[in-house]
């Protein structure tokens, strides 16, 4: 029996390639990957790697969180987490609309600890707790900065908006991401922060990687590491620039380029070198492991998965290090494992990636894939294999 929905990522490749009246020959040329990769992935025989769905999304001319099946709508209703989204898009709408009399805004410093406990408990996986506070703190924080009209009002705000993208970006909603950063930007400006301008264009590339258009996103790169030449040097520039190259290196690595992306990954960890452990520096968790984490995951989109599992071995995750890194990681390390046939390791570190944060790796596409993998192997796994299953999602009615 499967323990999850038989409409998975194969599925729905080959129900929107018929529906397109393209045979698997004809959408292999289209997505330009080899023909046995895909008919693999239809079958379930192998999960479908980030590269290969944004690939075939871009030839079916669709979203790519349309072949992932994003959002995950029953898990996301059975967590009651669907109903949080609605008021984030009513928050984002009163942008520009001045401040509301019937919101009494705190004192800034108030506002500013808010900030920091939001994307602290986003980096701790605490997704519902993030998600169901802030649409109301994006309306007091755009009350507060329109009457203030302070930069510090006016940067909070810009943090409540960040907040929003990374809830929607956790969640799959894609669109709901954009819009959180396009505000988000708006806030920047108005705070003359270029800083946070720089790390407006990380965020937004990485949205053009989720989205499989990473000509786009390795533009933004660009955009983003001139816009933070004009940022007055110093500690906190040198973080977020090296942390754009993070993102240039897997932007590189799932389009294939190694030479770009080991590149970006030489100058990301010449600047860790200088700057150290960073976690809390507009909560990033820059510095030499996250360098290493991203070797990692670089590799594998590279499908270089035996080099990646070695990459891991060597990397070690410190302690206090960000609960949703630290899932996103083991995450990654269970796809490389279980393209090298490897998996026990594999399920081992599914298992670690739900430890970490349950709820960012329940709605995690590469945890996901990598299980449904795992299922389709068809080989002797732990007992709590089924289970792990049944807790990512309702099984198929019969």
């Amino acid at each position: 029996m499967h323990a999850l929905p038989h409409d998975r990522t194969g599925t729905r490749i080959a129900r929107l390639r018929r529906e397109r009246h393209l045979t698997q020959k004809a959408l292999s040329e289209l997505a330009n990957i080899p023909y046995s990769t895909l008919t693999k992935v239809e079958q379930g025989v192998v999960p479908a790697s980030p590269h290969v769905v944004a690939a075939c999304a871009r030839a079916l001319r669709v979203e790519v969180a349309t072949v992932q099946g994003q959002p995950y709508v029953d898990e996301l209703r059975a967590d009651r987490l669907d109903v949080l989204i609605r008021p984030i898009r009513e928050a984002l709408d009163v942008y520009d609309l001045g401040a509301d009399p019937d919101i009494r805004a705190r004192l800034p410093e108030d506002l500013r600890r808010e900030a920091e406990q939001l994307c602290a408990d986003v980096r701790a996986g605490n997704i519902k707790s993030a998600a169901s506070r802030v649409a109301g703190l994006i309306e007091e924080g755009t009350t507060a900065a329109h009457t203030a009209r302070t930069r510090e009002g006016w940067l909070t705000l810009a943090s409540f908006y960040r907040t929003a993208y990374d809830v929607a970006a956790k969640l799959g909603f894609p669109d709901l991401a954009q819009l959180s950063l396009a505000r988000l930007d708006w806030a920047a400006q108005r705070g003359s922060d270029a800083v946070l301008g720089g790390m407006h264009h990380y965020l937004r590339a990485l949205a053009y990687l989720r989205e499989g258009k990473y000509r786009t996103g390795s533009r933004l790169v660009r955009l983003g590491l001139s816009t933070l030449g004009q940022a007055d040097a110093g500690r906190e520039q040198r973080i977020v620039t090296g942390q754009l190259h993070l993102g240039a290196a897997v932007l590189a690595g799932r389009a294939h380029d190694a030479d770009r992306a080991h590149l970006h990954l030489g100058e990301a960890e010449r600047i860790a070198a200088g700057t150290g452990e960073a976690m809390k520096v507009h909560w990033l968790a820059f510095g030499p492991t996250n360098v290493s984490v991203h070797r990692v995951s670089v590799l594998a989109e590279l499908d270089q998965y035996g080099a990646s599992v070695e990459a891991a071995r060597a990397t070690v995750i410190p302690n206090g290090w960000p609960n949703s890194r630290t899932s996103h990681h083991y995450g990654e390390v269970a796809r490389s494992l279980l393209w090298t046939g490897n998996l026990e390791g594999s399920f081992e570190n599914l298992l670690k990636a739900r430890k970490a944060a349950p709820q960012q790796a329940k709605y995690h596409p590469t945890v996901r894939e990598t299980y449904a993998g795992l299922e389709a192997a068809h080989r002797r796994l732990p007992e709590s294999f089924l289970s792990y299953g049944a807790w990512l999602g309702p099984a198929p009615a019969h």
